[in-house]
């Protein structure tokens, strides 16, 4: 049995890959979100890809925060990006 995260439970979550790579162009990383393209699926689980996720510079869980609609401002992807850049 694996160990949970403090709140007794996984936050796991399909992410749509247009989303991920929308992110890495919002931050000038064109490099890395072609290589997003090239080796995720259309649907992404953050668990289950957290591997590609990492080495493209990702935590998928700040991607479930994010994307997930903790972004702030609105959250999903527009408020994700928007703290990100500091808007």
């Amino acid at each position: 049995m694996s160990a949970l995260p403090l709140g007794g439970y996984r936050r796991v979550m399909q992410i749509d890959k247009a989303q991920i790579l929308q992110l890495l162009q919002s931050q000038g990383d064109d490099a890395k979100a072609q290589q997003a393209d090239q080796e995720l699926p259309g649907q992404v689980d953050t668990e289950q890809h957290a591997g590609i996720l990492q080495k493209l510079g990702l935590d998928p869980m700040d991607l479930v925060k994010m994307l997930g609609g903790g972004g702030g401002q609105g959250g999903g992807l527009g408020g994700a990006i928007g703290g990100i850049l500091g808007r």
